[in-house]
């Protein structure tokens, strides 16, 4: 069972807020009779809703994996004509949405979908959910720079810190670096390596909670399957 106005944002009709005004107005029923209560809830398997005379169904959720190339950017349109990760889906799933960010130059995994709980559970910062990053930086350091990272840095007046940090490889010229995050605050890996003066060469995310990058070609996507769904959703 859901309330109401979930089942009409899922089925297209307003967001949840305009949704409430919707039922108000006595455009809603259920079952043939007219809902007007806030809160009331139905069954999508089996309860009859009408919007203007209009049977309802709820739109199928889409949850898929991307491993987005550089030089795409997060978003659904772009006033600068960049490439948007939407053009490697298949054109009716446009309307899809990314699960928090990669930043133009990054790539990597990440999520996109058509509900908003899912997205919401994934990206906000109460629900701490742990992602993994490999970063190649300019110059050669040691471990005791990861412990830095751990520590923390302050960029803008707002605290940045990793929760794990290693070394996996280095040279004399580049580093290579596995990093997990917490929270995933704007640019936060960028911003923190240029208040500690490092440049950075590449930066990839390979996994999202459970979810690892693996095999996934770079510009190609897959569907996230029930399972997966649910070993993310459980640990929240």
């Amino acid at each position: 069972m859901v309330r109401l106005q979930k089942f009409l944002a899922e089925a297209g009709v307003a967001s949840r807020r305009a949704s409430e005004q919707i039922i108000l107005e006595g455009r809603v029923s259920v079952n043939g009779r007219l809902a007007t209560e806030l809160g009331s809830k139905v069954d999508p398997a089996h309860d009859k809703v009408l919007f203007d005379g209009r049977l309802l169904k709820p739109k199928r959720k889409l949850y898929l994996a991307l491993n987005k190339p550089p030089g795409y950017i997060c978003t659904r349109r772009d006033p600068e004509s960049r490439r948007i990760i939407s053009e490697l889906l298949p054109a009716e799933w446009s309307n899809l949405v990314s699960v928090g960010r990669l930043d133009c130059a990054s790539e990597g995994l990440i999520f996109l979908t058509n509900d908003g709980d899912f997205c919401l559970k994934l990206t906000h910062p109460r629900y701490g959910v742990r992602k993994k990053y490999r970063v190649t930086i300019e110059g050669r350091v040691d471990q005791a720079f990861t412990e830095l990272l751990v520590k923390g840095v302050v960029h803008e007046g707002e605290r940045l810190k990793a929760e794990r940090a290693r070394v996996l490889a280095t040279s004399n010229s580049t580093t290579l670096l596995e990093i997990e995050l917490a929270e995933g605050k704007y640019r936060e890996l960028r911003r923190m390596f240029e208040v500690l003066g490092r440049i950075v060469v590449k930066l990839q995310r390979t996994q999202i909670g459970p979810i690892k990058l693996g095999e996934l070609r770079v510009g190609r996507w897959r569907t996230l399957t029930e399972t997966e769904i649910k070993s993310l959703l459980t640990r929240l």
